[in-house]
């Protein structure tokens, strides 16, 4: 039977809801979806799948996730999708394999490359045909990709220079969104401390969140400086939450933003800024 949008929506339970703005408050499930009409802007972000890493079924890993951002995005479009590093398992010959994955989203999409998408700069721009720092630009909001590794898998900072110019570029837009795979402060247990990303990201108050992965057992949010930074879990590998899931953005008309958790078709940890 071919599921309505109706029942779709209805199908979905909402769990935790806060709101994100110098703090945390914890909302209802009534007053998250009584903004649903508002919706003027959605993404997804998904990360770490860690395509061929051995004794894993990442052939389904990545079907599922990719049949269930779909499937979302025909009940609720996406504007776009970005998967947030780890696409691959160290082994330079998957990564040509995942984008043939990847390629079946049926929305735009766009990549971040992790520790363990071991390659080089020039090979991940022949393959992916961006380079590993690159934005792009939909209408009033701009989202910018950065690495934070090299072709070895070392923990790397983002290039703050690089950064830096493009927030300043952007400075105009309403809302900037950041994706790094790897986390900048050390709430988590893989994470590195770069102090100087943290005062270069403050500066900037059109900063709306910052998106990572790396942590497959975290799935909330930190709050640096009035900046949420959030984690999606995980849609393959070996470790981490109990759910392969994905997260939804969505910004409203009065430039608040819900995010939740799809564990892919269950919201779980929803939240507003």
């Amino acid at each position: 039977m071919k599921t309505t949008r109706r029942k779709f929506i209805k199908s979905l339970s909402i769990t935790t809801a806060w709101m994100l703005s110098g703090g945390v408050r914890e909302l209802t499930a009534a007053e998250v979806r009584s903004l649903k009409s508002k919706v003027i802007f959605r993404f997804a972000v998904a990360s770490d799948g860690h395509y061929g890493q051995p004794n894993t079924t990442y052939d389904d890993f990545y079907a599922t996730i990719v049949n269930h951002i779909n499937h979302f995005h025909k009940e609720t479009p996406l504007q776009s999708c970005v998967i947030n590093g780890d696409i691959i398992h160290n082994e330079k010959e998957l990564l040509v394999q995942a984008k043939q994955k990847i390629d079946r989203l049926s929305m735009p999409y766009y990549v971040t490359k992790g520790n363990h998408d071991m390659v080089s700069d020039g090979y991940w721009k022949e393959v992916w045909n961006v380079p590993v720092n690159y934005e792009a630009v939909f209408k009033k909001n701009t989202f910018l990709m950065l690495t934070t590794s090299n072709e070895q898998g070392e923990y790397l900072s983002p290039d703050l220079t690089w950064l830096k110019t493009k927030l300043d570029e952007h400075s105009k837009q309403k809302n900037i969104f950041i994706f790094l795979h790897i986390p900048q402060y050390k709430w988590t247990a893989n994470a590195i401390d770069t102090p100087a990303y943290f005062e270069l990201a403050k500066q900037y108050p059109n900063i709306k969140a910052v998106f990572h992965g790396h942590e497959h057992d975290q799935d909330g949010v930190k709050m640096m400086d009035n900046i949420p930074y959030l984690f999606d879990s995980h849609f393959g590998g070996s470790w981490g939450t109990s759910y392969h899931g994905f997260r939804v953005v969505e910004l409203l008309k009065d430039n608040s933003m819900i995010t939740y958790l799809m564990n892919p078709r269950e919201k779980i940890n929803e939240s507003t800024h």
